[in-house]
């Protein structure tokens, strides 16, 4: 189930919080409502916000303040801001909207599918945010679990290689012995026999030995099924 984002309407007045819930609601998003600069930046503090769109003319902390808190904050800085604004007092005023941090500074009254439009767009770049977030995590995991199951893997051939020192050795010794039994019975064929045998038996060691971790060699992983 694809997660919803979330859009932080800022507007002191009820009436025009209404009218931009109206505006949005075709995006199918949730809209969270805040009346005041300090209940939005309290908002901030536990979800996480597609865009906000926020209100110049307010009592108290107005848009310019609660946007500089808002830019200050590392969890929040990042957010698109869009500014809405009832009075237009010219190019130096638009200049301070954005200067505070705002994406866009719009005047009202505003075309609803002009808004709504630049509205999708934050919209659409948040979830492709998300979405390259939790594929990274994903990615980050599933590294994680292959290189566990190398550790795994190695181990088990270290663990098989010390099981085949054990047998050589015990073939070594058995033919130790019985190169002895040879000296002492003289037979040429026999001894030629054991002789070949205990060149293959070092041969052996010497692979084994070189596949030891530390010697030098690789230590072979098992098939990967």
């Amino acid at each position: 189930m694809v997660q919803k984002a979330k859009i932080l309407l800022v507007d002191d007045r009820p009436e025009n919080l209404l009218a931009l819930e109206a505006i949005l609601s075709a995006l199918d998003q949730t809209l969270v409502r805040a009346s005041s600069g300090e209940e939005a930046l309290k908002a901030l503090l536990t979800d996480d916000f597609a865009v906000i769109l926020l209100d110049v003319q307010m009592p108290g902390m107005d848009g310019f303040e609660t946007a500089a808190h808002i830019k200050r904050r590392e969890r929040t800085r990042d957010i698109p801001i869009i500014f809405l604004t009832a009075i237009n007092h010219g190019p130096h005023h638009t200049f301070r909207g954005y200067a505070a941090g705002a994406v866009d500074y719009i005047s009202k009254p505003f075309d609803p599918w002009v808004l709504r439009a630049k509205v999708s767009v934050f919209v659409d770049l948040y979830m492709k945010n998300v979405q390259l977030r939790e594929q990274a995590a994903l990615l980050r995991l599933q590294l994680e679990g292959q290189s566990a199951a190398e550790d795994d893997g190695a181990k088990g051939a270290v663990g098989l290689l010390a099981e085949l020192s054990a047998r050589l050795a015990a073939v070594e010794e058995q033919a130790e012995a019985l190169s002895k039994h040879l000296d002492e019975s003289a037979d040429a064929a026999a001894v030629a026999t054991a002789a070949h045998l205990e060149r293959k038996l070092t041969g052996l060691r010497r692979v084994l030995d070189a596949l030891e971790p530390g010697n030098g060699g690789p230590v072979p992983l098992p098939p990967q099924s």
